[in-house]
């Protein structure tokens, strides 16, 4: 299993701790059950930590008019909405909602140019809240690709995330599936497409990063 650099500092204190308190607890409860329970606790949550920064091997089916979807999870917010950060008008939200147990590599939703690109420090209120687009630490990108159409896509912080990782940059030629960066623990993503994008997801769906085609655009 390959593990995301992002995570290689959080598994390291998760792994030294659980050595430390397996250790404590043999020695409190001298090798009894409940000795090797506590120990058995502390690998399980050992064993998470690593899942959860685990990199999966991906398809890239996304480009520059087929849009995939940028993380793993479950499909929350599809609708109308204005955007007053870039287009400043209407746009079509998808937004996907990364549990605890998803993923949570982000990966470009479309092939294009990096036009736009800030980062927004921010609160950490529940993910799956709609105005967390606005109120939470979060990425915003928007890549114009070969026509001239433009996707912005947006990483979002949630309740227990404590650091978006983004890789984009202005000006830099991306490809859908290619890695965008990372949330560590409970987030969202958002893409925000034109109002002529022909959609191929609901609310309720789940889908899978780089490889779930959300929509298709000009």
């Amino acid at each position: 299993m390959k593990v995301h650099k992002e995570g290689y500092k959080t598994i390291f204190i998760t792994l030294t701790l659980a050595i430390i308190f397996s250790i404590i607890a043999l020695d409190i409860f001298d090798y009894t059950m409940w000795a090797w329970v506590a120990v058995a606790l502390f690998i399980g949550f050992t064993i998470f930590i690593l899942s959860f920064f685990r990199v999966p091997v991906r398809v890239a089916n996304g480009s520059g008019t087929l849009v995939s979807a940028p993380a793993d999870g479950k499909v929350v917010i599809v609708e109308e909405v204005e955007e007053p950060e870039y287009f400043k008008g209407k746009r079509i939200q998808v937004s996907v909602f990364m549990s605890f147990f998803n993923v949570h590599v982000n990966w470009f939703p479309v092939s294009g140019e990096v036009v736009h690109y800030k980062y927004h420090p921010g609160k950490y209120v529940a993910a799956f809240y709609p105005k967390s687009s606005e109120k939470n630490e979060r990425t915003t990108i928007v890549i114009r690709n070969e026509n001239g159409t433009e996707v912005l896509t947006r990483q979002i912080a949630g309740l227990f995330a404590r650091r978006v990782v983004c890789y984009a940059q202005k000006g830099k030629k991306v490809e859908a599936g290619g890695p965008e960066g990372f949330i560590k623990f409970g987030s969202r993503a958002d893409i925000f497409l034109p109002l002529d994008a022909k959609l191929n997801v609901k609310v309720g769906d789940k889908v899978v990063g780089s490889e779930s085609i959300i929509a298709e655009i000009k």
